[in-house]
Protein backbone atom coordinates (compact mmCIF):
# COMPACT_ATOMS: atom_id res chain seq x y z
CA UNK A 1 0.00 0.00 0.00
CA UNK A 2 3.30 2.45 0.84
CA UNK A 3 6.25 2.18 -0.49
CA UNK A 4 9.23 4.54 0.32
CA UNK A 5 12.41 3.91 -1.60
CA UNK A 6 15.42 5.62 -0.07
CA UNK A 7 13.35 8.75 0.50
CA UNK A 8 15.66 12.37 1.61
CA UNK A 9 14.22 15.65 2.26
CA UNK A 10 16.57 18.44 2.70
CA UNK A 11 15.28 21.44 4.34
CA UNK A 12 18.69 23.27 3.96
CA UNK A 13 21.27 23.50 6.28
CA UNK A 14 19.95 20.51 8.07
CA UNK A 15 18.30 16.72 6.28
CA UNK A 16 15.12 16.05 7.96
CA UNK A 17 14.82 12.58 6.27
CA UNK A 18 17.70 10.66 4.81
CA UNK A 19 17.47 7.51 3.00
CA UNK A 20 14.35 6.10 4.36
CA UNK A 21 13.38 2.91 2.77
CA UNK A 22 9.13 1.37 3.91
CA UNK A 23 6.58 -0.87 3.10
CA UNK A 24 3.54 -0.84 4.56
CA UNK A 25 1.70 -3.79 3.31
CA UNK A 26 -2.06 -3.54 1.98
CA UNK A 27 -4.56 -4.14 5.23
CA UNK A 28 -2.00 -3.67 8.19
CA UNK A 29 -2.08 -1.34 11.08
CA UNK A 30 1.71 -0.32 11.14
CA UNK A 31 3.04 2.17 13.60
CA UNK A 32 5.78 5.12 13.33
CA UNK A 33 7.75 6.17 16.01
CA UNK A 34 9.83 8.45 16.59
CA UNK A 35 10.52 11.85 19.67
CA UNK A 36 9.87 15.41 18.32
CA UNK A 37 12.25 16.09 15.41
CA UNK A 38 12.60 12.37 13.81
CA UNK A 39 11.61 13.15 10.68
CA UNK A 40 7.75 11.44 11.48
CA UNK A 41 5.34 14.72 10.42
CA UNK A 42 7.98 15.04 7.21
CA UNK A 43 8.00 11.50 5.87
CA UNK A 44 3.71 11.66 6.24
CA UNK A 45 3.96 15.34 4.74
CA UNK A 46 5.78 13.38 2.00
CA UNK A 47 3.27 10.42 1.98
CA UNK A 48 0.72 12.70 1.02
CA UNK A 49 1.99 14.90 -1.39
CA UNK A 50 2.31 18.29 0.76
CA UNK A 51 6.26 18.07 1.11
CA UNK A 52 7.95 17.59 -1.79
CA UNK A 53 10.66 14.92 -1.61
CA UNK A 54 14.36 16.40 -2.41
CA UNK A 55 14.95 12.50 -3.01
CA UNK A 56 13.69 8.99 -3.62
CA UNK A 57 10.68 7.49 -4.89
CA UNK A 58 7.05 7.51 -3.00
CA UNK A 59 4.18 4.76 -3.89
CA UNK A 60 0.60 4.78 -2.49
CA UNK A 61 -1.94 2.40 -3.91
CA UNK A 62 1.06 1.57 -6.36
CA UNK A 63 1.40 5.79 -7.85
CA UNK A 64 3.99 7.43 -7.53
CA UNK A 65 2.64 10.56 -5.22
CA UNK A 66 5.27 13.07 -6.53
CA UNK A 67 4.08 12.03 -10.30
CA UNK A 68 0.37 11.36 -10.05
CA UNK A 69 -0.86 13.02 -6.82
CA UNK A 70 -4.51 12.68 -7.59
CA UNK A 71 -4.43 8.90 -8.53
CA UNK A 72 -2.21 7.96 -5.60
CA UNK A 73 -4.56 10.01 -2.87
CA UNK A 74 -8.14 9.35 -4.07
CA UNK A 75 -8.09 6.45 -1.74
CA UNK A 76 -6.06 8.29 1.35
CA UNK A 77 -7.98 9.93 4.30
CA UNK A 78 -5.66 11.17 6.76
CA UNK A 79 -5.54 13.66 9.86
CA UNK A 80 -2.04 15.23 9.69
CA UNK A 81 -1.04 17.58 12.21
CA UNK A 82 -3.55 19.70 13.96
CA UNK A 83 -7.11 19.81 12.31
CA UNK A 84 -8.74 22.87 11.91
CA UNK A 85 -12.63 23.84 11.74
CA UNK A 86 -14.98 26.54 10.98
CA UNK A 87 -15.96 26.49 14.94
CA UNK A 88 -18.82 29.04 14.51
CA UNK A 89 -19.99 26.23 11.71
CA UNK A 90 -21.97 22.75 12.94
CA UNK A 91 -19.60 19.69 12.89
CA UNK A 92 -22.21 19.25 9.54
CA UNK A 93 -21.47 22.19 7.50
CA UNK A 94 -17.99 21.29 8.37
CA UNK A 95 -17.85 18.11 6.49
CA UNK A 96 -19.71 19.16 3.54
CA UNK A 97 -16.99 22.04 2.81
CA UNK A 98 -14.28 19.31 3.72
CA UNK A 99 -15.89 17.13 1.00
CA UNK A 100 -15.86 19.59 -1.58
CA UNK A 101 -11.82 19.11 -1.61
CA UNK A 102 -11.90 15.50 -2.47
CA UNK A 103 -15.12 14.45 -3.89
CA UNK A 104 -18.84 15.18 -3.63
CA UNK A 105 -20.01 13.43 -0.63
CA UNK A 106 -23.90 12.53 -0.67
CA UNK A 107 -25.57 12.92 2.80
CA UNK A 108 -26.63 9.74 3.58
CA UNK A 109 -22.16 9.02 3.53
CA UNK A 110 -21.61 12.15 5.64
CA UNK A 111 -24.81 10.11 7.88
CA UNK A 112 -22.66 7.25 8.06
CA UNK A 113 -19.10 8.19 8.95
CA UNK A 114 -20.92 10.24 11.56
CA UNK A 115 -22.10 7.44 12.94
CA UNK A 116 -19.28 5.51 12.38
CA UNK A 117 -17.33 8.27 14.61
CA UNK A 118 -19.36 8.54 17.32
CA UNK A 119 -20.92 12.10 16.21
CA UNK A 120 -24.73 11.33 16.15
CA UNK A 121 -26.80 13.63 17.82
CA UNK A 122 -24.23 16.59 18.20
CA UNK A 123 -23.06 17.07 14.25
CA UNK A 124 -25.65 20.07 14.18
CA UNK A 125 -23.99 21.92 16.79
CA UNK A 126 -21.65 24.40 16.56
CA UNK A 127 -17.92 23.53 16.53
CA UNK A 128 -16.92 25.86 19.39
CA UNK A 129 -19.08 23.94 21.33
CA UNK A 130 -17.22 20.22 20.85
CA UNK A 131 -14.88 18.83 23.55
CA UNK A 132 -11.50 18.09 22.70
CA UNK A 133 -12.45 14.41 21.79
CA UNK A 134 -15.72 15.48 19.78
CA UNK A 135 -12.66 17.53 17.73
CA UNK A 136 -10.94 14.31 17.19
CA UNK A 137 -13.77 12.37 16.52
CA UNK A 138 -14.79 15.19 13.88
CA UNK A 139 -11.59 14.89 12.49
CA UNK A 140 -11.65 11.34 11.57
CA UNK A 141 -15.24 11.76 10.20
CA UNK A 142 -12.80 14.01 7.74
CA UNK A 143 -11.06 11.50 7.20
CA UNK A 144 -13.25 9.02 6.43
CA UNK A 145 -15.80 11.11 4.27
CA UNK A 146 -13.38 9.91 0.38
CA UNK A 147 -14.25 6.44 1.62
CA UNK A 148 -10.25 5.46 2.08
CA UNK A 149 -8.81 2.34 1.55
CA UNK A 150 -5.37 4.04 3.54
CA UNK A 151 -6.03 6.06 6.75
CA UNK A 152 -2.82 7.62 8.21
CA UNK A 153 -3.22 9.24 11.29
CA UNK A 154 -0.86 11.38 12.86
CA UNK A 155 -1.23 11.44 16.90
CA UNK A 156 -5.00 10.84 16.75
CA UNK A 157 -5.07 10.69 20.31
CA UNK A 158 -3.24 13.91 21.19
CA UNK A 159 -4.71 15.92 24.03
CA UNK A 160 -7.30 13.43 24.90
CA UNK A 161 -8.12 11.78 28.28
CA UNK A 162 -8.14 8.53 28.98
CA UNK A 163 -11.47 7.52 28.08
CA UNK A 164 -11.16 9.26 24.63
CA UNK A 165 -7.99 7.55 24.13
CA UNK A 166 -10.08 4.16 24.82
CA UNK A 167 -12.38 5.06 22.75
CA UNK A 168 -10.34 6.38 19.67
CA UNK A 169 -8.60 3.02 20.11
CA UNK A 170 -11.72 1.02 19.77
CA UNK A 171 -12.69 2.72 16.69
CA UNK A 172 -9.76 2.61 15.37
CA UNK A 173 -9.74 -1.40 15.65
CA UNK A 174 -13.39 -1.50 14.18
CA UNK A 175 -12.54 0.54 11.02
CA UNK A 176 -9.14 -2.04 10.82
CA UNK A 177 -11.67 -4.96 11.32
CA UNK A 178 -15.02 -3.84 9.60
CA UNK A 179 -14.04 -1.99 6.73
CA UNK A 180 -10.61 -3.45 5.97
CA UNK A 181 -8.74 -0.29 6.20
CA UNK A 182 -4.89 -0.23 5.67
CA UNK A 183 -3.98 2.19 8.78
CA UNK A 184 -0.63 4.17 9.44
CA UNK A 185 -0.89 5.35 12.75
CA UNK A 186 1.86 7.76 13.85
CA UNK A 187 1.53 8.47 17.66
CA UNK A 188 4.08 8.92 21.27
CA UNK A 189 1.61 6.97 23.19
CA UNK A 190 3.46 3.60 23.15
CA UNK A 191 0.63 2.09 24.97
CA UNK A 192 -1.76 2.77 22.09
CA UNK A 193 1.26 1.43 19.50
CA UNK A 194 1.84 -1.56 21.44
CA UNK A 195 -2.00 -2.49 21.39
CA UNK A 196 -2.86 -1.65 17.73
CA UNK A 197 -0.22 -2.18 15.94
CA UNK A 198 1.28 -5.30 14.21
CA UNK A 199 4.39 -4.20 13.25
CA UNK A 200 6.18 -0.68 13.44
CA UNK A 201 9.18 1.29 11.87
CA UNK A 202 11.46 3.99 14.56
CA UNK A 203 13.24 7.08 13.57
CA UNK A 204 15.91 9.10 14.94
CA UNK A 205 17.00 11.90 13.52
CA UNK A 206 16.00 11.39 10.24
CA UNK A 207 16.72 7.80 9.94
CA UNK A 208 15.04 4.33 10.35
CA UNK A 209 16.49 2.58 12.92
CA UNK A 210 14.38 -0.56 13.13
CA UNK A 211 11.22 -1.52 11.05
CA UNK A 212 9.95 -4.73 11.88
CA UNK A 213 7.17 -6.81 14.07
CA UNK A 214 6.60 -6.35 17.49
CA UNK A 215 7.82 -9.52 18.13
CA UNK A 216 11.09 -9.23 16.55
CA UNK A 217 11.89 -5.77 18.57
CA UNK A 218 10.85 -7.69 22.16
CA UNK A 219 13.22 -10.13 21.00
CA UNK A 220 15.82 -7.74 20.07
CA UNK A 221 15.65 -6.69 23.85
CA UNK A 222 14.99 -9.73 25.41
CA UNK A 223 17.35 -10.48 28.65
CA UNK A 224 17.57 -12.11 32.13
CA UNK A 225 17.23 -10.13 35.27
CA UNK A 226 20.21 -11.43 37.42
CA UNK A 227 20.13 -10.34 41.25
CA UNK A 228 23.56 -10.70 42.51
CA UNK A 229 25.91 -9.42 45.24
CA UNK A 230 27.49 -7.48 42.72
CA UNK A 231 25.99 -6.97 39.28
CA UNK A 232 29.11 -5.43 37.73
CA UNK A 233 31.93 -7.80 38.80
CA UNK A 234 29.25 -10.91 37.62
CA UNK A 235 28.57 -9.42 34.32
CA UNK A 236 32.14 -8.70 33.73
CA UNK A 237 33.31 -12.49 34.78
CA UNK A 238 30.04 -13.64 32.23
CA UNK A 239 31.14 -11.66 29.28
CA UNK A 240 34.64 -12.65 29.78
CA UNK A 241 33.53 -16.27 29.65
CA UNK A 242 31.89 -15.45 26.58
CA UNK A 243 28.36 -16.37 27.82
CA UNK A 244 26.85 -13.19 27.39
CA UNK A 245 26.66 -10.71 24.92
CA UNK A 246 25.69 -7.69 27.03
CA UNK A 247 23.88 -5.94 30.21
CA UNK A 248 20.90 -3.75 29.92
CA UNK A 249 19.43 -1.38 32.37
CA UNK A 250 17.81 -2.38 35.54
CA UNK A 251 19.80 -5.70 36.27
CA UNK A 252 19.21 -7.41 33.17
CA UNK A 253 21.82 -9.36 31.07
CA UNK A 254 21.67 -10.49 27.36
CA UNK A 255 22.64 -14.70 27.20
CA UNK A 256 24.96 -15.76 24.17
CA UNK A 257 23.21 -18.21 21.55
CA UNK A 258 22.49 -21.15 22.89
CA UNK A 259 23.17 -20.27 26.83
CA UNK A 260 20.82 -21.42 29.19
CA UNK A 261 20.52 -19.85 32.67
CA UNK A 262 21.77 -23.11 34.12
CA UNK A 263 24.54 -22.83 32.77
CA UNK A 264 25.09 -18.99 33.95
CA UNK A 265 24.24 -20.12 37.50
CA UNK A 266 27.03 -22.53 37.33
CA UNK A 267 29.60 -20.20 36.48
CA UNK A 268 28.50 -17.18 38.90
CA UNK A 269 28.49 -19.99 42.18
CA UNK A 270 31.66 -21.69 41.03
CA UNK A 271 33.41 -18.23 41.28
CA UNK A 272 31.60 -17.72 44.55
CA UNK A 273 29.08 -14.95 43.54
CA UNK A 274 25.62 -15.95 45.42
CA UNK A 275 22.63 -15.86 42.30
CA UNK A 276 19.58 -14.55 44.49
CA UNK A 277 17.66 -14.62 41.44
CA UNK A 278 17.71 -15.00 38.07
CA UNK A 279 14.70 -14.84 35.34
CA UNK A 280 13.66 -14.33 31.95
CA UNK A 281 12.24 -11.00 30.75
CA UNK A 282 10.31 -9.15 27.82
CA UNK A 283 11.12 -6.03 27.02
CA UNK A 284 8.02 -4.09 26.58
CA UNK A 285 8.02 -1.51 23.55
CA UNK A 286 8.81 1.37 25.76
CA UNK A 287 12.04 -0.31 26.37
CA UNK A 288 12.88 -1.14 23.59
CA UNK A 289 12.55 2.68 21.89
CA UNK A 290 13.92 3.86 24.87
CA UNK A 291 16.96 1.35 24.08
CA UNK A 292 16.98 2.37 20.59
CA UNK A 293 16.95 6.19 21.20
CA UNK A 294 19.71 6.05 23.57
CA UNK A 295 21.52 3.42 21.31
CA UNK A 296 21.65 0.55 23.05
CA UNK A 297 19.45 -1.49 20.92
CA UNK A 298 20.29 -3.35 17.56
CA UNK A 299 18.43 -2.04 14.69
CA UNK A 300 18.73 -1.34 10.82
CA UNK A 301 20.07 1.95 9.86
CA UNK A 302 19.73 2.95 6.93
CA UNK A 303 22.59 4.46 4.93
CA UNK A 304 22.97 8.12 3.72
CA UNK A 305 21.90 8.63 0.39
Amino acid sequence: MIQLRQVSKLFAPQWAVRGLDLEIARGEIFGLLGHNGAGKSTAIGMMLGQVWPTAGDILVGGHDVTLHRRRALEKVGAIFESPAFYDFLSGWRNLEIFSHYSARTTPARMREVIDWVGLAGREHGRVKTYSHGMRARLALAQALLPKPELLILDEPSDGLDPEGIHEMRQTIRRLHRELGLTILLSSHLLSEVEQLCTRIAVMKQGRKVFEGSLAQARLAQDGVRLRTADFAAAADLLTRAGLITGTLDGGVIRPGPGIGTDEIVRRLVAAGMPVFEIAPVEQTLEGFYLALMNGSASGNVNPSP
